[in-house]
């Protein structure tokens, strides 16, 4: 029986799951906002919990498609910890293995998920430049080149990762909105999801005769993303706690001319907003999502101060699990210079 033969909510498989995942209004944390509405697109519902489910996917049928990778390959990526997964789940499911290349930086959780999956991690140190033979980058393409029959895809500069928004994420925002979008808002790390999703986005706008929605990107203190897109320079990169977006280095992937606007956020809003939605809204996701949301709480406080009526769509990457052990734990916070007991 193939996919279309299926009743809705029934797959084949795994990978056929990806997609197609809700979105969602903030009720409790905009109580106070007069005419925007804040909406989410919760990506923890795909299969592998993320948003990099769908990049994963489209990454690998492309190089089925290309003959880059063959039957019993092995798939090589430097991640931090969610396109490796999704990776992992679409290789399963095709019979590949994986090598994954990832910072030290990252939870634990996602270690042990990448292992329990059937992948080999290699753990690298965070804080050397990207070019440094010990980086992630740097090993990730040394193994992708060492081992045999190894594909390695690397997400910071494949357009399948953009593709992939251009073809789902993007086309079902603007069909979940029925055109009423106004914002869309995205952490920033390979650059896929801002680039994709605005693209598809700006497009239907322009399809419908709509006014184009603002893109709005959200980058983390610390990285250079934000200074590179306001002054066209990359300064000096510092450490940071929060994971899975920012970045060192420009990101090949990622199309700054179809970008309105970068706003930075620091760690402690990130976490504080995470555990909000969490105990708020019952959306419990990761650190990046907290720190979308505040972004975009923010920027409908200023739309309704000019009478705006704006709607908002912020982009929840993934789920708050791999986390437990870090910013959703008071003690690890407290270990970190933070101070949960005042956020309450």
């Amino acid at each position: 029986m193939s996919q279309n033969d299926l009743p809705p909510g029934a797959f084949t498989d795994a990978v056929n799951a990806i997609g197609n995942t809700p979105l969602i209004r903030l009720n409790r944390l905009t109580s106070h906002l007069q005419g925007s509405e804040v909406w989410v697109k919760l990506e923890r519902c795909n299969p592998g919990g993320s948003i990099k489910d769908r990049i994963g996917l489209q990454m690998v049928l492309d190089a089925e498609a290309n003959g880059l990778l063959k039957p019993g390959g092995t798939i090589v990526e430097a991640t931090s910890g969610n396109t490796g997964i999704g990776l992992a789940m679409v290789a399963a499911q095709r019979g590949y293995k994986c090598i994954f290349t990832i910072p030290d930086k990252m939870s634990s959780e996602k270690i042990d998920l990448l292992r329990a999956i059937g992948a080999e991690v290699h753990i690298c140190p965070t804080a050397v430049d990207k070019e440094d033979p010990r980086s992630y980058y740097e090993v990730a393409a040394r193994l992708g080149r060492e081992v045999p029959g190894a594909w390695y895809p690397d997400q910071y500069s494949h357009l399948a990762n953009p593709l992939a928004h251009v073809l789902s994420t993007g086309p079902e925002i603007w069909k979940q909105t029925a055109g009423r979008l106004t914002h869309f808002v995205a952490t920033m790390g390979t650059g896929g999801t801002i680039t994709g999703c605005g693209k598809a986005v700006l497009d239907a706008a322009k399809g419908a005769g709509s006014k184009p929605p603002q893109i709005v990107g959200v980058d983390a203190v610390g990285s250079i993303l934000k200074e590179y897109f306001d002054h066209g320079t990359m300064g000096e990169p510092k450490t940071y706690l929060v994971e899975g977006f920012g970045e060192d280095f420009l990101p090949p992937a990622t199309d700054f001319s179809l970008i309105d606007e970068i706003r930075p956020v620091d760690d402690e809003t990130c976490f504080r907003t995470a555990r909000s939605l969490a105990r708020m809204e019952g959306l419990f996701c990761g650190g990046s999502a907290g720190g979308a949301v505040q972004i975009a709480i923010d920027m409908a406080e200023e739309a309704d101060e000019r009478g705006e009526a704006a709607f908002f769509v912020v982009i929840l990457p993934d789920a708050g699990n791999p986390y437990l052990s870090k910013f959703y734990n008071d003690d690890w916070l407290r270990e970190n210079g933070f101070n949960p007991d005042e956020w309450e």
